[in-house]
């Protein structure tokens, strides 16, 4: 109570209107995606997407959605853990040092930009050396997990750093190397952080639109192989708000809107969840 009584009143008002504009936010998206499942129903849980027709699937989307956000996680968590491992047990310090400063910088690239090069650097590698267009699953989960891998580097480097630091005299003493340490001791008691580090990427992934939009090729099927053509929930919303006004078409993109946000804030709550237990044990 004295710590309340203590807080300034801008930091009060500040809370309060972020958390109402979150709470709006929610409550509208919610509520939007309950009528878009009234007025569209059954139509909206099935295969197929021809809207000329009166067929608003969007399972496909759904499908494309996981496994462009699963495909992307693998890579990047694989990406992310290799770099903590150079910056705490493998690389020089120079080299560390520009690793992690890499890594901050690539948090602040726009995602267009990863977007606009992969559509002239590696598409056409893409298609040149395994056939198809170029845009598609493969395509859009290699630079997702590009853009995902800084924040989950970042984040597992955080508690790699902490636990390295409170066990580097222990570790010293019985003669092991840094990079020993790292192995059997440092990552071991970091487990829950580096399972943490990839539900934030999953919600990252999960969440992005513009490189879906660019490179998966927004084709309305089942990702069947890493070379198909599909439309993620984030590509649809975008490319039917763009053209589409009312009707089903419209109310499709409450319901993706609001799949993606029970995606999200599952992952987030899962997240804290995690964070939230004895570091380490």
């Amino acid at each position: 109570m004295d710590n309340a009584s203590k807080t300034p009143l801008w930091l009060t008002a500040s809370a309060l209107y972020v958390s109402a504009l979150l709470a709006s936010v929610f409550a509208f998206v919610i509520i939007c995606a309950a009528d878009g499942l009234l007025e569209g129903g059954p139509t909206l849980f099935t295969s197929v997407w021809a809207p000329e027709g009166g067929s608003f699937g969007i399972v496909p989307m759904i499908a494309a959605t996981i496994v462009i956000s699963l495909s992307a996680l693998a890579l990047g968590w694989c990406v992310s853990l290799g770099c903590v491992c150079f910056v705490h047990g493998f690389g020089g310090s120079f080299a560390s040092a520009l690793l992690l400063s890499l890594l901050r910088v690539m948090t602040a690239v726009p995602t267009v930009v990863y977007g606009f090069a992969s559509v002239f650097l590696l598409v056409p590698l893409v298609r040149d050396g395994l056939g198809g267009s170029g845009f598609c699953v493969l395509s859009a989960a290699l630079v997702l997990s590009l853009l995902i891998t800084p924040t989950m580097a970042l984040s597992m480097e955080s508690a790699v750093a902490q636990t390295e630091k409170s066990c580097r005299l222990a570790a010293a003493s019985l003669g092991i190397s840094r990079a020993q340490n790292l192995v059997f001791v440092v990552l071991p008691a970091c487990g829950r952080w580096l399972r943490a580090s990839a539900l934030l990427g999953f919600g990252r992934a999960a969440g992005d639109t513009m490189i879906p939009v660019m490179l998966a090729g927004n084709a309305v099927q089942y990702p069947i192989s890493p070379l198909s053509a599909v439309r993620a929930l984030t590509a649809h919303i975008g490319l039917v708000l763009s053209s589409d006004v009312g009707g089903t078409a419209y109310y499709s993109l409450f319901v993706a809107g609001g799949i993606l946000l029970l995606l999200g804030a599952g992952a987030n709550l899962l997240f804290r969840f995690i964070r939230g237990g004895k570091d380490g044990k």
